[in-house]
């Protein structure tokens, strides 16, 4: 915090550090570094009092706001490690990674808002901590007037902040100590809490929020993803304040209460760089142009896309209707895992060509390799591949919290002396690079990383449902979205009833984003001899590629793909009827 707060405050306290830009349209807050040193020490202060300490970890179940970015480096001043949970997962999924971190407390609101609705957090914590025993306290702060039920172990942050010091002395802390950890989807049900590190990471997001964006003093740097999200860890908080940058928080969504939403914040606080995600302009796009051209968005230098690859359609509409064909369109490549952005069309020479859709240039000291199915390293252009990195760099995650076996085997184990990403990639003839996806069983749904098998685990609790087995397929305007094959114990009528079952218990476990689009119930699913359920197949029926099924021979009993292609077929029509 002394990167991201004091060194700011010496020379110029009152540059603006945060612009709020909450969900209510017109209702910016604009706070100085001056006024979030003094929220950061006073929420410090009021944590140290209640016993939070060096080491401790700390839940942070917050939506977009000031008080919750100085929520996140109060942790850092005294030495505690956050772990932020995105405010719309569900009660079972925060209790889950409370548990998993071990944490002490938990900072929350009474609500939050977002596209006009209030939505229940406080409410959330409380079902969250019954099954908690290592939370002792839970700090409230008031988004909105309403009251919510408090009970002892509840304090009201506001009240005691009031009464708290502006004066928090920094604990010193080594490099290599915790900063925060953040929870993302494996390939496993279980999610993953990744742990960062101090300096390493402070100087991998301040160096890339600098050069892949050109971030030049003075500027507003619009990046509109959530801080439950890495993105909004290293861009929105980390990376911004440590340069001394202008840094907007967003609290709405991009249709509330209009699509101009966006572009009418662009204007209204002249925004130079605005980074968000393919989904959210997917969904513009069906819109039209007109809600963008109502909107003066001279003020755009750079923009910025995160989260998934983005398709080239998005992208022409987001370099030539957005951004009027000046900004440069930086698609930037990064994961949870490696802190902040590793491959992007810039830093580079002055005015370097930009390709439309990729990824295209490895940042400072980032070594990419692609890799063949033998593990060897593939040589020349006009190639592709399994995406590693061949050497560490600084923003690297250091190990999964409580399971450094897990972090070995996930990510060094596949190709040994490299860094496997998960994913695959094209190295063009010129040697760009472009991203082509996972490789894995993990799927992206509106930029949300999310593990095939934590759906079906969720869903494998409903009764009736014995076995479930959930792919991904193109979805128009999120990427990616989750269809689901469901095995039935017995025959029933209620088929219709079980689904909506299904969804809600999905809703509940992970969260609403995670609800698959689309649930087909089979008498089985194809399987190996040895059990293992054959995905790739499942995918090639959604996809509608059933004509090459590549080989089915080590199927128990290839007359399953015939019977799930008739109950595809079937619902298909159905649907479309």
């Amino acid at each position: 915090t002394v990167n991201c707060l004091d060194q700011h405050v010496e020379k110029s306290p009152n540059r603006v550090a945060l612009i709020w830009e909450r969900d209510e349209p017109g209702t910016a807050v604009h706070v100085t570094y001056r006024e979030l040193q003094d929220l950061t020490c006073r929420l410090a202060n009021t944590l140290k009092k209640y016993g939070i300490q060096k080491g401790d970890r700390v839940a942070i179940y917050m939506s977009v706001s000031p008080m919750s970015v100085a929520a996140m480096l109060a942790c850092a001043r005294i030495g505690a490690v956050h772990t932020v949970v995105f405010a719309g997962f569900s009660a079972e999924a925060l209790a889950g990674r409370i548990m998993d971190s071990g944490c002490k407390a938990v900072i929350t609101y009474n609500q939050g808002v977002r596209g006009g609705r209030t939505i229940a957090l406080k409410a959330t914590v409380d079902e969250a901590v019954k099954n908690c025993p290592s939370i002792k306290h839970v700090f409230v702060a008031q988004r909105t007037d309403n009251k919510v039920q408090m009970c002892d172990r509840d304090i009201s942050l506001e009240e005691e902040m009031t009464k708290a010091d502006s004066v928090c002395t920094p604990e010193s802390m080594d490099s290599e100590d915790m900063l925060f950890m953040l929870y993302t989807s494996g390939s496993t049900g279980k999610p993953k809490g990744i742990v960062h590190t101090q300096a390493g990471y402070l100087l991998y997001a301040a160096l890339t929020h600098k050069y892949v964006f050109d971030y030049q003093q003075g500027d507003v740097f619009g990046c509109v993803a959530d801080i439950g999200w890495i993105t909004g860890h290293s861009y929105v908080v980390y990376g911004p304040l440590c340069n001394g940058a202008t840094s907007v928080l967003f609290e709405s969504t991009p249709v509330y209460p209009d699509p101009g939403r966006y572009w009418e914040v662009v204007q209204r606080l002249k925004i130079n760089q605005f980074y968000g995600a393919p989904t959210a302009i997917r969904l513009l796009l069906n819109y039209g142009e007109e809600w963008v051209k109502k909107y003066d968005r001279s003020s755009l230098k750079v923009l910025g896309s995160v989260g998934e690859p983005i398709n080239k359609e998005a992208w022409q509409w987001f370099y030539q209707v957005v951004g009027e064909g000046r900004c440069a369109l930086v698609d930037t490549w990064w994961q949870t895992e490696t802190g902040g952005i590793c491959i992007a069309p810039r830093p580079s020479e002055e005015k370097a060509e930009i390709v439309p859709a990729m990824a295209m240039r490895p940042f400072f000291g980032i070594v990419p390799v692609l890799m063949d199915e033998n593990g060897e390293v593939i040589e020349g252009n006009d190639v592709s591949g399994a995406l590693c990195i061949a050497q560490p760099w600084p923003g690297m995650a250091r190990t999964i919290h409580g399971d450094h076996q897990r972090f070995i085997d996930a990510y060094f184990k596949a190709y040994p002396g490299y860094y496997f990403t998960g994913d695959g990639a094209y190295r063009s003839q010129k040697g760009y690079y472009q991203i082509t996806g996972r490789m894995d069983d993990i799927i992206n749904i509106s930029g949300h990383r999310l593990g095939t098998a934590e759906i079906e685990d969720a869903m494998a609790d409903h009764p009736e449902v014995p076995e479930t087995a959930v792919v991904g397929y193109p979805h128009k305007i999120k990427g990616e979205g989750a269809f689901a094959f469901v095995v039935l114990k017995k025959q029933t009528d209620h088929e219709d009833h079980i689904k909506e079952e299904l969804k809600s218990i999905v809703a509940s476990k992970i969260a609403k984003y995670a609800v698959p689009d689309h649930i087909l119930v089979v008498k089985r699913l194809p399987k190996t001899r040895s059990g293992k359920i054959m995905r790739r197949l499942l995918r090639k029926v959604v996809t509608e590629q059933s004509s090459n099924m590549g080989d089915v021979t080590t199927l128990d009993d290839p007359s399953v793909v015939k019977e799930i292609l008739d109950a595809y077929q079937k619902y298909k029509e159905k649907s479309s009827s």
